[in-house]
């Protein structure tokens, strides 16, 4: 399978970074690669000067003020991978993943975040030899991604765990060795540039359009079809009806090539759920347009921070994902309202009235169930009964679980560093702690300790 060549920085091709996700290899242009390297010699020149450069000769956060000498420097990138992979199962699968890897080599490749080609070109390998962090689908938690990004790119170092056959996780240490691989040693400024912006949350959307895109299509079809079945009349699909709107009147268009012409409708005027297919369908597709638009800024914009514009670092915002978070909250709700509306179709379907076929589309109605069971699965769908509460509160109890490991984690840190004798009230959850959480001693991935502490039998047996 030949490589897909990166030539452009600030490439916005969505079909590339699905083609990528999907298993194709890719390369990178000689020509991008020069230029990476000049802007991080710049970068680094700037470095040498000495001035405060946020999370890379100083703590994060509340320890931003924490100046770092050299030599802290030089295992600080790492570590900044370490300590913030605390995240844990379920895993993104494999396409979601590699998405995730190939934008942010993307958004390296602008040169904003001044890391060097090398590092560009061990993303490259990475998903060329098929080698897959593990990133926790959920409980982000923090200010962009911090933590679903330290797990998707601790691999590179050696940190953290690849995704194996079989839904199985493994060592990244191990799958680099597979490979020929080392350690990549982190240089200034790589550490934090791997956790910093929205690459998950712009791979996803990308992988997510590209599914919305083809269920819209389906969407169309199918009411296309419900309105021929019930030889609804077709006035709401004329062109005139979608005036001041391109959009819409390309959706009526469609739903009237689709369905045909009627020369005898069975009633004056259709039900609702029928009349309004081409509106919602515009929503979708206009939700959709929004969301395409917002990827593309993310990956042209600036999305790193500090980034190094204009020859000095800058603290942006980029981590900000709002303008992707919104649209896709938006796509979300204009398909739920599609969802909605075709349910109510499917209804209307199963009457004799409407359609003036036999009832519940049975052969034989009565003795014959028909497609009541259908109908009832679509209603399910669309509206939450017990059984989709009980499953809303297994989730609920999942994450509070985490929530408690994590609560658990801190004091049991907290009760070893306080040096005072713990409450008896308190020994024998922390001998329970000591058994399953080794002591703390400095940083790492804590995602692991969480999860021994989530699968463990509380109280103990």
């Amino acid at each position: 399978m030949s490589a897909l060549v990166i030539t452009q920085a600030g490439d916005a091709d969505l079909g590339l970074i699905r083609a990528v996700a999907d298993g194709q290899p890719v390369a990178i242009a000689p020509g991008l690669l020069a230029a990476v390297r000049r802007r991080r010699e710049q970068a680094r020149q700037a470095l040498r000067e000495g001035q405060p450069v946020y999370g890379v000769n100083t703590g994060m956060g509340a320890l931003s003020s924490v100046r770092l000498t050299e030599q802290q420097q030089r295992s600080h990138q790492r570590n900044l991978l370490l300590a913030r992979a605390a995240g844990g199962p379920p895993w993104l699968g494999p396409a979601d993943a590699r998405a995730v890897m190939v934008v942010r080599l993307l958004t390296f490749l602008t040169g904003d975040a001044a890391v060097s080609a090398g590092l560009c070109l061990r993303l490259a390998e990475l998903l060329n030899y098929g080698i897959v962090p593990a990133v926790p689908e959920a409980g982000a938690g923090t200010a962009g991604e911090i933590t679903q990004l330290a797990h998707a790119f601790g691999p590179l170092a050696g940190i953290g765990r690849v995704l194996g056959p079989g839904g199985t996780v493994r060592p990244a240490g191990e799958a680099l060795r597979d490979h020929g691989l080392t350690e990549f040693n982190l240089g200034p400024k790589e550490g934090i540039a791997l956790i910093q912006g929205v690459p998950g949350a712009t791979a996803l959307a990308v992988l997510r359009l590209g599914e919305a895109a083809a269920l819209a299509s389906l969407l169309e079809a199918a009411a296309a079809l419900s309105v021929a079945t019930i030889r609804a009349p077709r006035d709401p699909y004329r062109a005139e009806c979608g005036r001041g709107d391109e959009v819409l009147t390309a959706v009526l268009a469609r739903l009237r090539a689709a369905a045909g012409d009627e020369a005898s409708p069975r009633s004056l005027q259709a039900p609702v759920s029928f009349r309004v297919a081409g509106p919602v369908l515009t929503q979708v597709y206009r939700a959709a347009g929004l969301l395409e638009a917002a990827i593309e800024r993310a990956l042209t914009g600036v999305t790193d921070s500090p980034a190094y514009l204009g020859g000095r670092f800058t603290s942006t915002a980029g981590f900000h994902g709002i303008d992707l978070a919104a649209h896709c909250d938006h796509l979300t709700a204009a398909f739920c309202h599609a969802a909605e509306v075709a349910a109510a179709r499917l209804h209307r379907l199963m009457d004799p009235a409407v359609t003036g076929l036999p009832a519940q589309l049975a052969r034989d109605p009565g003795p014959q169930a028909g497609l009541t069971p259908v109908h009832k699965r679509a209603a399910g769908e669309v509206h939450a009964f017990a059984w989709e509460a009980a499953g809303k509160l297994r989730t609920a109890l999942r994450h509070a679980r985490a929530v408690t490991a994590c609560e658990l984690l801190a004091g049991y840190q907290a009760a070893a560093l306080s040096g005072r004798p713990p409450p008896a009230g308190c020994q024998a959850l922390l001998d329970w702690l000591g058994g399953i959480v080794d002591p703390i001693d400095g940083d790492r991935p804590f995602g692991e300790d969480l999860e021994r502490l989530i699968d463990a039998p509380w109280p103990p047996h």
